[in-house]
């Protein structure tokens, strides 16, 4: 109570004051002494989120005339984004801000897709980057498409012994890399619901998280990857490896960039989000 006191600009008995009158208003304790401090009740944590964003909103009305000048601006982002993402994007992020907005730091943190909306929730992130659209997502978990990849497959000719473009045969017979963020242990890909439309399937040699171990696995190996086309032009391109269009239909895959709706008019948080449509715009 004593820092939440300070914290808000006021002295400890004003600030038990306010919460004794919330605690008759909404007919409900709101917060119960434990062993480790002071607990929110059930009823508390309900209106956690309705209320951040209220405030947010109001805070949105009144500050409407404030601009943001990202020349002199000193603030973090916090983006929760793959590796695959942090290569395609970032370098081209970061060299923009330096350029244009110095004071900005970003703060870069594995995406993890099953808790990626109760990261944003819980505002511990201020932007993602995450590979489809958001289905289970509520009204104030705000989305927009960002581009929409296509896929290649990346092999090292001499390793496999095929060259481009790789038949279906060679393309089950050969073991597969497999990039995944899902911490289940049945992991299956996109390929596999293509591979199965035709009663086939593949051996998975191998199962990562990371992508940017995928190209230097493929170079050594006689094994194959079905990966975003944009970056396996890249890796291609750096090790010599041989690129094909698979030879199963797969489907493209969007990308999007979420955000929390509290951060829809904060003049900064808008300026960051056009940042990255124009980056990407430019790939």
């Amino acid at each position: 109570m004593t820092r939440a006191a300070a914290r808000v600009g006021i002295g400890q008995s004003a600030m038990s004051h306010n919460l004794a009158r919330l605690r008759e208003l909404l007919d409900d304790e709101l917060l119960t002494r434990a062993a480790d401090g002071m607990r929110l009740t059930p009823r508390a944590v309900t209106l956690l989120e309705p209320v951040r964003s209220a405030l947010a909103q109001v805070e949105a009305v009144l500050l409407r005339e404030k601009t943001f000048d990202p020349a002199t601006a000193v603030r973090t982002f916090r983006l929760g984004l793959s590796d695959s993402m942090e290569i395609l994007i970032v370098p081209r992020l970061l060299a923009r801000m330096r350029e244009i907005a110095p004071g900005i730091h970003l703060r870069l943190y594995n995406v993890d897709m099953s808790r990626l909306l109760d990261d944003l929730d819980a505002d511990a992130l201020d932007l993602a980057l995450a590979y489809g659209p958001i289905q289970q997502g509520q009204l104030h978990h705000k989305q927009r498409v960002l581009f929409t990849e296509s896929f290649l497959c990346m092999f090292n000719a001499e390793k496999t012994g095929v060259t481009p473009p790789i038949s279906l045969e060679d393309y089950v017979r050969l073991p597969h890399v497999l990039t995944s963020l899902k911490p289940d242990r049945s992991v299956r890909g996109f390929v596999d619901d293509a591979l199965d439309e035709l009663g086939l399937h593949r051996t998975i040699a191998l199962t990562t998280p990371r992508f940017l171990t995928v190209p230097h696995l493929v170079a050594q190996s006689p094994v194959i990857v079905t990966m975003g086309a944009r970056l396996a032009r890249r890796f291609a391109a750096d090790l010599g490896l041989s690129l094909s269009p698979p030879p199963v239909k797969v489907k493209d895959v969007t990308v999007s960039l979420l955000w929390h709706a509290s951060y829809d008019h904060d003049p900064a948080h808008v300026w960051m989000r056009d940042q990255l449509v124009q980056l990407v715009g430019e790939l």
